[in-house]
């Protein structure tokens, strides 16, 4: 029989399981109203982002190559040297720096010459040769310390710097070939022959009459010219004869003479007429205890008769002597004019004594049967000298067209080379480039619209480096710098802009020539912070205002109308009543 203890003990026990079991079994079961209000959606909450200050940058990313930029390729204008043939390398292009007045290569021994120009080479420069080639070579000159003045001309002057500057290098300036110096030689002959062949038809044509005292005569008659003229000039240019001089100097001094007696004689006649009119001194009446001076008799006038005859006199002196020394004067004019009449006429009579002596000489030689030989010969002397002196104009120092190299700028660099030692020079020798690295890319149409030159940029390089650039050019104007065609497919020119960046410095790229890089350009930035909002915060109102909602508390919201600014990276710059921190509704349910 259990004990009452056992028993209740054990009826705890069961009532305490029981209300277990029943506890588990109520967590586990719920009603339907339990289950739907279980699933029905959390209430809404809204999204916000904060106002920040922070300064803002728009950026385009470019995709581009580091290359050299300009690529050129050079080719040669003819040929080096003398000859036309076997044109051959015998030293090719070297990669490298290229120099103003630097050796590009050698053909059959002879240099090819780097010079800064925009007109390219075309011809030979020949002795005489005029034109804008020769100005860009002579500034050349000047710039390698050549000097010479930019006339333009191939001149003496040009020759002797150009000469110089091929010994500087330890080459001889191109001389004349071998031919061109025996078709000299041929020609400086014919002109000897033709001479020759003159003079002995001319000694025949004067031993065949008798001309020696014609030839005498025309002779003494262009002496007397030459004297004749030579009076008349010393005359024209002699006012008066010496004798003329002496008369009117004379005759001066009379007039001079003249003018100092009347005017001495005037003076004494104003003097003896002032006296005249001066009034007797007297004394005042009615003075106490004066005493009254004697009487005197009164002062006589002087008589002024004579001195007036005098002025008269001298006047007519005066007169007289001026009479005399215009004639005289006119006497010397008349004389003068009489003489060089005279010594006209003496020229004329002398110019037609030549004249005929001349006529006299040449009738005399047209007599003659060998007068047609003259004269052929005359014309024979006159065609070997014109093309002697034609010949001659381009002869000497020359530069031949394949011996300079013009490129638009230098220092320059030698990319790739076009031919190789022992090849035929037939095609372009080399391909140069600008000094400096250019990034070369291109950008969608629509964002070509906010590039301009100038702007700042940053390359990025594959092991993270960056290095600050700017954009250079972009448009036609980058595809004129990379050598592209302006030819091709128009939908591609019309989808993207090519786009030249240049970095700032070159420190650090060098070996990443073609290198893919990555090119942020600076379209747009703010000089300092300012607040900004997520794009998505803004709305545009009905009445076309921007505005965003302000978070007040957790369930409320106020509009802020706002102006919108730069937009960058997902980001605007706005001005308003907000202020930093203030959190703004970006998407609300």
């Amino acid at each position: 029989m259990k004990s009452p203890r056992k028993v209740l003990i054990g009826t705890v026990a069961g009532v305490i399981v029981i209300a277990g079991v029943g506890w588990g079994v109520s967590t586990r079961l719920r009603s339907p109203a339990d289950e739907a209000a279980l699933r029905k959606p959390p209430k809404a909450s809204l999204v916000t982002a904060p106002v920040e200050r922070t300064k803002l940058a728009s950026t385009i990313v470019v995709n581009g190559t580091l290359e050299y930029g300009s690529p050129l390729p050079v080719t040669l204008a003819g040929v080096v040297g003398g000859a036309d043939a076997g044109q051959r390398a015998t030293r090719a292009p070297h990669p490298g720096q290229v120099r103003e007045g630097g050796i590009l290569m050698e053909v059959n021994g002879r240099p090819v010459f780097a010079m800064s120009g925009k007109v390219p080479m075309h011809r030979t420069i020949n002795p005489g040769a005029k034109g804008d080639d020769v100005k860009q070579l002579q500034r050349s000159l000047r710039r390698l310390g050549y000097g010479t003045s930019v006339t333009g001309v191939f001149d003496q002057a040009t020759v002797a710097a150009v000469t110089r500057f091929y010994a500087k290098k330890g080459y001889e300036a191109q001389q004349p070939t071998l031919e061109a110096r025996q078709q000299l030689d041929t020609l400086r002959k014919a002109v000897q022959t033709a001479q020759e062949t003159l003079a002995a038809e001319q000694k025949t044509l004067d031993q065949g009459g008798d001309v020696l005292p014609l030839k005498l005569k025309l002779t003494n008659a262009r002496a007397d010219l030459k004297a004749a003229e030579l009076a008349h000039r010393q005359a024209r240019a002699q006012q008066y004869t010496t004798e003329d001089i002496a008369k009117i100097e004379a005759a001066d001094a009379a007039v001079r003479a003249a003018e100092e007696k009347l005017l001495q004689a005037e003076q004494d006649l104003a003097a003896a007429r002032a006296e005249n009119s001066r009034p007797e001194p007297s004394t005042p009446a009615g003075t106490p205890g004066a005493t009254p001076a004697p009487s005197s008799p009164p002062k006589q006038p002087t008589d002024t008769t004579l001195l007036e005859l005098k002025v008269s006199n001298a006047r007519a002196d005066l007169d007289a002597a001026r009479g005399t020394y215009g004639r005289i004067e006119e006497e010397a004019r008349q004389a003068r004019e009489k003489k060089l009449a005279e010594l006209s006429k003496t020229v004329r009579d002398a110019k037609e004594a030549v004249a005929l002596a001349g006529q006299g000489l040449r009738q005399a030689r047209e007599l003659s049967p060998v007068k047609l030989k003259v004269a052929n010969a005359k014309k024979d002397v006159s065609a070997a000298q014109a093309l002697m002196a034609e010949y001659t104009r381009t002869y000497g120092t020359t530069i031949p067209p394949g011996e300079l190299v013009f490129l638009p700028k230098l220092p320059a660099r030698l990319h790739k080379a076009g031919v190789k030692a022992g090849e035929t020079v037939d095609k372009a020798i080399a391909t140069v480039t600008s000094s400096s690295f250019v990034v070369t890319g291109s950008v969608e149409a629509a964002e070509a619209d906010l590039l301009k030159e100038g702007l700042r940029a940053v390359i990025e390089t594959d092991a993270g480096k960056t290095h600050p650039a700017r954009l250079i050019a972009f448009g036609e104007k980058a595809k004129l710098s990379t050598g592209e065609a302006k030819a091709g497919d128009g939908s591609q020119q019309m989808s993207s802009v090519p786009v030249l960046i240049s970095p700032l410095s070159e420190k650090g790229l060098k070996g990443l020539s073609g290198a893919n890089v990555t090119t942020r350009v600076t379209v747009g930035a703010t000089d300092a912070e300012v607040l900004v909002v997520p794009v998505a915060a803004v709305i545009t109102s009905a009445d076309g205002k921007a505005r965003v909602r302000v978070e007040v508390s957790p369930d409320r919201t106020k509009d802020v109308e706002v102006r919108t600014g730069l937009t960058a990276d997902g980001k605007v710059e706005v001005t308003g009543e907000l202020k930093e921190g203030d959190r703004v509704v970006v998407n609300g349910a």
